[in-house]
Order: structure tokens, then sequence, then C-alpha cells
């Protein structure tokens, strides 16, 4: 039976413009008419190679990160070896226990040496002050959704650009909601009076769908994707053969967007929609940063709780009862 999405605990206000005008801050929780499907139970192999590499997990102590990166496990990288952690990787390879762990083991380095978890909104703020990104809302399977917006393009490429799609993922992850592990991207592809064209070079592309492939497994629920020209298809095609088959499913070209988000929390900038979204930098961005402080720190403070397991529950980690 699928479970209702929970509310978070104390939340922050949602703003809005004026009482009846466009939002200005993220969207806190599922509508309450949308409903998480409820994760099939494991069978009896796949309970064994969970076991097993709950068991490697727990063995760990260090990173094998470069020399200046190496060390100990820390809490955060503890908390984020959850039970669904690991099963998204065993579920990635197929349920290969090696490979598995081998691929865990590499993000935990990758995530050390690209510094992921040192990124700050101080930092990544430029990036968005056009709102090119914005999270926003949830789908009807309660997966939050996110909307790029290349047409806002407000920096040259950079390192930092890259830094900026996998810093708003991890802001997703803080909010989502209890049973729910996947988000949906929403990409806009309309141009605007300053940026004619909207595509990412294919090198960038590359690299952003490579980590995402990589590091990021089982996380991508849906790919909404709208107004695209004639050079993006040929971007699209150009990276296909990079996208695992599976993914390719998960991407929908120009499609009526409300058959997946309620037109309650679809901007509406696609059609159907009926959120107007006024995105305005000095408002939105502070209050991102505080929803997804006030949730990490929940969610830590749980962990805490329950003794610091490497394979503790997301659910209970984000406010579902033991």
């Amino acid at each position: 039976m699928a479970t209702a999405s929970a509310q978070p605990t104390d939340p922050v206000v949602q703003e809005k413009a004026s009482a009846v005008g466009p939002y200005k801050t993220p969207a806190l929780s599922p509508l309450p008419s949308v409903v998480v499907p409820e994760r099939p139970a494991l069978t009896a192999e796949q309970q064994t190679k969970y076991d097993w590499l709950l068991e490697k997990a727990k063995s760990w102590t260090d990173v094998p990160a470069e020399a200046d990166k190496a060390g100990p496990l820390t809490d955060s990288e503890k908390m984020w070896l959850s039970r669904e952690c690991l099963l998204r990787y065993l579920r990635a390879t197929k349920w290969d226990e090696n490979v598995s762990e081998k691929r865990l083991l590499d993000t935990l380095k990758w995530r050390r040496e690209y510094g992921i978890e040192e990124l700050t909104f101080e930092h990544i703020s430029p990036e968005n002050e056009t709102g090119k990104q914005i999270s926003f809302g949830f789908d009807k399977q309660g997966r939050p959704c996110h909307y790029l917006n290349p047409g806002r393009q407000n920096t040259e490429q950079s390192p930092r650009q890259n830094q900026h799609l996998f810093f708003m993922i991890e802001r997703l992850v803080d909010n989502m909601p209890v049973g729910q592990e996947t988000l949906a991207l929403l990409i806009n592809f309309k141009q605007s009076k300053s940026r004619s064209s909207t595509s990412p070079p294919l090198s960038q592309g590359r690299e952003v769908l490579h980590v995402l492939q990589t590091h990021y497994p089982e996380r991508l629920g849906k790919a909404l994707i709208i107004n695209v020209p004639w050079v993006v298809w040929g971007f699209f095609k150009l990276i296909t053969p990079f996208i695992d088959p599976l993914t390719r499913e998960k991407l929908k070209f120009n499609e009526d967007m409300t058959q997946y988000v309620p037109k309650e929390q679809l901007w509406t900038e696609f059609p159907g929609g009926e959120a107007e979204i006024d995105y305005d930098h000095s408002v939105y961005w502070p209050a991102l940063e505080k929803l997804s402080r006030e949730r990490r720190a929940e969610q830590m403070k749980r962990w805490e709780a329950r003794g610091k397991q490497i394979g503790e529950s997301e659910d209970y980690l984000r406010g579902k009862d033991a």
C-alpha cells in the first residue's frame, strides 16, 4: 500500500509576493492529495546481498581519496551511507555486490575530492542570481521538482556551473518527503532576449551526465523537457549513446506536464501550470538555505539519537516513526 507524504516538522513559512501574488520561496511539501508509491519488498536473495554490502560498509574506516583528502569516515559520510543509499547502488549495478561496493567507495572518494559537502550557498549564489535553477513543488509521486532554465544563463563556463547543479541536487535530497528517493527535472529551453543559444557545450553535458549516472544513481525519476530547439535536439542526439537505456525512458519531451505534476505546483512557464513564481534572489536564496539547514540538522539529530549507524533508514531520518 502506498504511503501519504509526511509533512515537515516546524516548517518554514512558504511566502508569496502578496496574498494572491506569485510564490517567492520553495514549496515545502507535496499537496495533501499526493501519495508516494510504496517501495517493493526485497526478495530473500536481495536481502542477502544487502546484508553483505551493509557489513562491508560498516567495516570501512577510511575514505581512499587523494592524500590531502584521505582520512576517517566522517559522521556526515556515515549518515549518507543509509539503507536506501546502499540499495540504490545495488539496483544500479543489477545487484552485483562487489561492483556496488566499488562504486560506493568511488563515490565517497569523489565526494571528498570534489568537495561536495564543502560547497556553500555563498559560493554558489552568483550562479543563481537570475533563477536559472529553481527548486519548487512536487510531482504526483512526491518527487521534488527542479526547474532548469538555460535561457537565464548569467555566467561564463566554469567549474562552478557544474558545482551549481550538484549543489542543488543535494538540496533537493534535503527536501525529499518520507518514502521518496527520486527527483523530477523540468527543463525549459525557452530562449531569452539575452540568450538565443540554450544548449550547453557537449563536453560540459557529458561531464554532468557522467557524474549524475555514476555518483547519483537511481535518483532521476522523471525529466520533463519543453521548447526544445533543433540545436538542442542535436545535442540530445549526440549524448544519447552515453545515457543509460533506463534513464532514456524517463525523458519526456513536449508532453502535457500536468500528467506528472499537479497544476497547483507546476510553474506557469509550463503549459497547464498554475503556480506563479517570481524569482527574487534576495528572498528565495536565503529561504532555501534556511530550509536546507533546518532539515539537515533535524536529520543529523535523529541519526545521532539512534546511535550513528551506517545503514540507517532515510525515512526515519526524515521524520517517520521507528
